[in-house]
């Protein structure tokens, strides 16, 4: 009864943010195929991952388009959340560029599907640093080597004609933020909403934003891909299932406020100041005006420069992705 309860209270919710001019919410239209299953699988963390709004809110969406078997599973968190995708364990993966592109190098059979924001990081330093050339000889916190907090410092070094490998003194930790506060480390990366803590502590500054400074700043942090077999078996999902996920990516960017209140009751996340805080921060908006292949040619290229892949941007868009879905998307969910 609980779950009925939460779904009318956010399809609700959803309807009176629409009928306020800021988001229309409406099933897929009667002429699209049905869908082919009615099961999809999204992964989950435990009580982390504000920035995964959007994932998260589209559960209720996918259930109102005929997706009946929307299942958030709970998976491995030792690893990055794109071992879920790999091994199997979920259809659908939000996260970095680079992280996708190092499955696709890999041969695992994913296709980029769509951007969903901007905004996830902050490189927060101590005075030692004030800019990304400054880490040079510094200690920079990661929680392992190989993450994608390490893999997108390194990207920013090497863009500055640093050589990450052996100009910066990488220290793994269990806690890099803690070891940034705890004066361990010179400098870490960091997600939000911990950028938004560590302001409010007055440690540390901001070096880098990857919603405001270029040119990380004109790409998105955070894309969806999906099992390759998944969305040529099922395109009809998958379009329900993207268009979901970006229209509570409209949620999100239009009001912010609500979609807060609704990942706090669906027990996503547990504090709703970090989670407003978050989605004010990111750029849910630009998914409607980036180009997706854009960033991913853009992060390719970087990791090619850094020898962290060996294919051509063009062998990794031609390989791993497909954004018919998308281009679609944003001719039907015009505002």
């Amino acid at each position: 009864m609980q779950i009925i309860q939460n779904r009318r209270t956010f399809l609700v919710g959803l309807s009176a943010a629409g009928g306020a001019g800021l988001l229309k919410v409406r099933p897929s239209n009667a002429a699209e195929p049905p869908p082919e299953t009615t099961t999809v699988r999204l992964g989950r963390w435990n009580n982390a991952a504000y920035c995964w709004g959007a994932v998260y809110l589209a559960g209720e969406l996918m259930r109102a388009d005929g997706l009946t078997d929307v299942r958030y599973v709970e998976v491995d968190h030792t690893v990055d959340n794109s071992q879920w995708l790999a091994r199997g364990d979920t259809d659908f993966d939000m996260n970095m560029p680079s992280m996708h592109i190092s499955l696709i190098e890999a041969g695992v059979p994913i296709k980029i599907l769509t951007g969903v924001h901007t905004g996830c990081f902050e490189l927060i330093a101590n005075d030692s640093v004030q800019r990304v050339t400054d880490l040079r000889g510094k200690r920079v916190g990661v929680g392992n080597i190989g993450s994608h907090p390490q893999i997108l410092v390194s990207l920013m070094a090497n863009y500055v004609g640093l050589d990450p490998a052996n100009d910066i003194n990488w220290v793994e930790s269990r806690n890099p933020i803690q070891s940034f506060m705890d004066n361990e480390v010179d400098a870490v990366l960091s997600a939000m909403p911990e950028p938004l803590m560590l302001r409010a502590k007055k440690i540390g500054h901001t070096v880098v934003s990857n919603e405001v400074d270029r040119p990380w700043s004109q790409y998105f942090c955070c894309m969806v891909a999906g099992n390759a077999d998944y969305v040529n078996k099922h395109p009809a999902t998958t379009k329900r299932v993207l268009k979901a996920i970006l229209t509570a990516a409209d949620l999100c960017a239009s009001n912010p406020e609500l979609a807060a209140q609704e990942l706090i009751a669906q027990g996503f996340v547990p504090n709703y100041d970090d989670a407003l805080g978050t989605l004010r921060e990111t750029g849910h908006d630009k998914w409607r005006d980036y180009d997706a292949q854009d960033s991913i040619r853009f992060y390719a290229l970087r990791m090619q420069e850094t020898g962290m892949i060996r294919s051509s941007p063009q062998q990794i868009i031609a390989n791993g992705t497909d954004f018919r879905f998308l281009k679609e998307l944003k001719r039907e969910l015009k505002t």
